[in-house]
């Protein structure tokens, strides 16, 4: 007997003899790309359809075949496929509805591939018409709505998602895609709030709908009122934040192993997670980076909940087991997809690397800012053990991670902005994200100066990283001047030391930790020198740089006070008592005897700063990030991960 094939949608014998035979479904496709209505030559024709397994590759293929005026001849058709789809969603039979919400992926994605040069309202024309679009959408709404919140099939639930993710990336700049008004007016808000609330739904759907959330949440940000930011900035619900955390967690948990390969990462809470992430995103030599894929839209996701939701916040103090405020939860952590959506694949340039880090940053930058998560950071009675990934370096031993110390999160970040500062001073130099960088820790120190917090922190290794920056910008003046303002960065650099200085004894832990500060001042008295020496000569020349370099010239007259105040009586004490080089403790004598005859300047605006402001310096920056997420998750909306296999196994009453 012959064997029988299939492929793309034929059914073929093995003899050469005879034709192809086509499976019932691709016939009734063929029919509806007829011009005439398919119902009327057979009534039960809609009926008989959802109950045929969806063929999404020919449907989609077909459509995409098409040009626009073949198409055009068959719209009453697709708008009546369409109507039909959503009417099947009601249905009580979940084969059909499964079908429907198939075709109607199928449906949109293939409609999309010939509208992708014209308008959103071509695309909404052809899929349901102009007179129907508003009940049309308001009924799948309603429908998909009911589905998720219902306690029915989980499997339902994953398809009704990936129709609506596939429903808004239809375009690459989602503010494009029209067909999103009527996902605004007819708001799913509650039901992925819901599912994130929920354990069993938050652990098989949590990734997408976070992924959803925060692509909905971008739609027209700028030009209207969006009602998912309204809604999302007001959650108060512990359950349902916490639910965020988590999916969050488990998500750069998941890239931190990749990275890591083999070694086992046993922190839990996002927070650390994202410090990691923060940690490895860059690596100075190309030869040595690894190819991870970067999960831009779950940093996006968290983004939009710290930036949007200031009870957001105290997630950062959930998922830390050794606390004790939470115990281990009953159910499994939530499942990230294999290819997650909204990743980017591993590439050899830097631009996904460069825009995953500036988020990051930007995310600290927030967090920074915010009083109550300050005072969590701060918090002497909330210790953790952060296990930093250290980029192997060749002056530097591989830190051991056996005996981290538990500490204020506060010093893992602050150890993460040291860490970034020693290991990016490369040729191709990320100018923004230092300043970035700096700006983080400025802000945390204007905290801990308003509130008197009096950090136990090696802040020597932060004085040291800062000096190293500046001998790098120094050494490389020339070929950096050519691409950035490098005076903008040692300005702010000098005025880190400013804030020490001037404010210190307010917020060093003790009076030796001062003490300190002047010696390592002291110390690397040749480097404040060079650079008082590099500003000076550009201030007095009439080029470009001579306004920014002057401010950094008047921002070292302090420090150049402590260098040109001690080194006098540093030199005599070592000629009096006859001793060729000091050691450390003998320098600190020689300060400590001679605060009382240091005359400093006080500077104005040390503990001020800009707050940060997405739509005025950042809008363009995040439509390009949501191009790519949204571009993303559409490829990775892949045939497979619509497949009717596990559907078919879970609805066992059809054969």
């Amino acid at each position: 007997m012959a064997q029988v094939e299939k492929r793309g949608g034929l059914l073929r014998k093995s003899s050469a003899s005879k034709k192809p035979l086509k499976e019932k479904v691709v016939l009734m496709y063929d029919e509806i790309f007829m011009t005439e209505d398919p119902s009327k030559c057979s009534p039960r024709f809609w009926e008989e359809l959802f109950l045929m397994k969806v063929n999404l590759e020919y449907l989609e293929g077909k459509l995409e075949s098409l040009d626009g005026e073949e198409l055009m001849k068959i719209k009453d058709n697709i708008n009546c496929l369409f109507q039909h789809c959503i009417q099947a969603l009601g249905e009580e039979h979940p084969i059909r509805v499964v079908n429907a919400l198939q075709t109607l992926c199928a449906l949109i994605r293939g409609v999309h591939q010939k509208n992708k040069s014209t308008s959103g309202f071509d695309i909404i024309n052809m899929l349901m018409g102009f007179d129907k679009a508003e009940l049309c959408m308001k009924n799948l709404m309603e429908s998909l709505d009911s589905l998720l919140c219902a306690e029915g099939s989980e499997s339902l639930k994953s398809l009704c998602l990936k129709l609506l993710l596939c429903l808004v990336t239809v375009t690459d700049n989602i503010s494009q895609n029209t067909i999103l008004e009527y996902v605004m007016i007819n708001s799913i808000f509650e039901a992925i709030l819901q599912i994130l609330s929920h354990p069993p739904s938050r652990r098989e759907h949590g990734y997408d709908a976070v992924v959803l959330l925060a692509l909905l949440v971008n739609y027209r940000k700028y030009e209207s009122v969006n009602p998912y930011i309204v809604k999302l900035s007001i959650v108060d619900d512990e359950a349902t934040l916490n639910g965020m955390g988590l999916v969050i967690a488990q998500a750069l948990s998941e890239y931190n192993r990749q990275y890591k390969d083999k070694e086992e990462e046993h922190q839990s809470g996002f927070f650390s997670a994202l410090t990691n992430m923060v940690g490895s995103m860059f690596i100075a030599d190309a030869h040595e980076k690894i190819s991870v894929q970067t999960n831009e839209a779950i940093l996006l996701a968290l983004y939009e909940a710290v930036h949007l939701n200031r009870n957001f916040i105290t997630v950062l103090a959930q998922s830390h087991p050794e606390m004790g405020l939470v115990t281990t939860p009953v159910s499994p952590a939530p499942t990230t997809p294999a290819t997650p959506l909204g990743t980017t694949p591993p590439s050899s340039d830097d631009e996904h690397r460069l825009h995953s880090g500036k988020l990051c940053l930007i995310i600290l930058t927030c967090i920074a800012e915010d009083q109550y998560a300050n005072a969590f950071l701060h918090d002497d009675n909330m210790n953790f053990r952060v296990n930093l990934h250290r980029m192997p370096m060749r002056h530097r031993k591989k830190a051991a991670d056996k005996n981290l110390p538990c500490r204020p999160l506060v010093c893992a970040v602050l150890d993460l902005m040291v860490e970034f500062i020693v290991t990016h001073m490369m040729k191709e130099f990320p100018m923004d994200l230092y300043v970035r960088c700096i700006q983080v820790v400025h802000k945390l120190l204007c905290y801990q100066k308003k509130c008197r917090v009096r950090l136990h922190y090696t802040w020597r290794e932060l004085w040291s990283a800062l000096i190293n920056l500046l001998k790098f910008l120094m050494s490389n003046e020339t070929v950096l001047l050519a691409k950035h303002n490098i005076f903008t960065l040692a300005l702010m650099i000098v005025n880190l030391f400013n804030m020490f200085i001037t404010y210190g004894d307010t917020f060093l832990p003790t009076p030796s930790s001062y003490d300190e500060l002047y010696y390592e001042i002291i110390r690397m008295h040749q480097s404040f020198d060079n650079l008082y020496s590099m500003v000076l000569r550009l201030s007095t020349n009439a080029g470009q740089w001579k306004e920014a370099a002057s401010k950094v010239t008047h921002a070292l007259v302090n420090i150049r006070a402590i260098i040109n105040h001690f080194n006098p009586k540093i030199e005599s004490y070592a000629a009096v008592n006859h001793i060729s080089q000091l050691s450390e403790e003998q320098v600190l004598e020689v300060v400590r005897a001679n605060y009382d005859t240091l005359t400093l300047k006080l500077q104005d605006g040390l503990d001020q700063y800009e707050r940060y402001s997405e739509q005025h310096k950042e809008a363009a920056f995040f439509k390009e990030l949501v191009r790519s997420i949204s571009t993303n998750v559409r490829r990775n909306l892949a045939f497979h991960t619509l497949s009717q296999e596990v559907l078919l196994k879970e609805f066992s009453t059809i054969s």
